[in-house]
């Protein structure tokens, strides 16, 4: 695979991934959205402002400064303020991933061997984009689990649902246009 390829790729995986946790956010009430998991302190809000806070650190000026800014309150991301409400959590999510994905779009094959640093530490580009992919990753699949859990019996599944692998792998195009999704890949997500 080149390195084109690969670009395209995160592109792709990274919009999958911010669909798959949008999705299960979308099935949450605001209660849900807030509700610690057993007294963790660990809410898919947390989550989220966890996640939007790394986003605009990391990928603000990504190849010409560290990724750790000093505007960026990491401890915060984890507390629930008052002005964390569902709306102010998406705006900062969105304006997140718009960031994340304009800056990893501007990426040029040149740029993944180019020296970043993140909290000091200097990575290669390609470094530290698989470095938050991975986080990422790890965090969207939080945020499907906690959604799930707060939904119960309501949850309406973000892939393949449990007894019709068999009609999926029949036909994957005709199986998730019934579910009125395009053959992205995103079918074995959660799978």
């Amino acid at each position: 695979m080149d390195d084109e390829s690969y670009l395209s790729l995160l592109t792709r995986e990274l919009t999958r991934l911010k669909r798959l946790a949008d999705g299960a956010m979308s099935q949450t009430s605001d209660e849900a959205l807030f509700m610690s998991v057993l007294g963790s302190g660990t809410s898919l809000a947390t989550v989220v402002k966890h996640m939007s806070g790394n986003m605009h650190s990391r990928w603000q000026d990504f190849l010409t400064s560290d990724g750790e800014k000093p505007s960026r309150h990491r401890d915060e991301e984890f507390e629930i303020s008052s002005e964390d409400t569902r709306e102010h959590l998406r705006t900062r999510w969105e304006s997140g991933w718009a960031l994340f994905l304009k800056t990893v779009s501007s990426l040029s094959t040149s740029d993944l061997e180019r020296t970043v640093t993140i909290r000091g530490e200097p990575l290669t580009v390609l470094q530290a984009v698989n470095r938050q992919i991975t986080h990422y990753a790890y965090h969207v699949g939080q945020i499907v689990v906690l959604a799930k859990q707060q939904c119960g019996e309501t949850w309406n599944t973000l892939s393949v649902a449990r007894g019709e692998s068999a009609e999926f792998n029949k036909n994957p195009k005709r199986y998730l246009s019934s579910l009125g999704r395009q053959e992205t890949g995103e079918a074995d997500a959660t799978a």
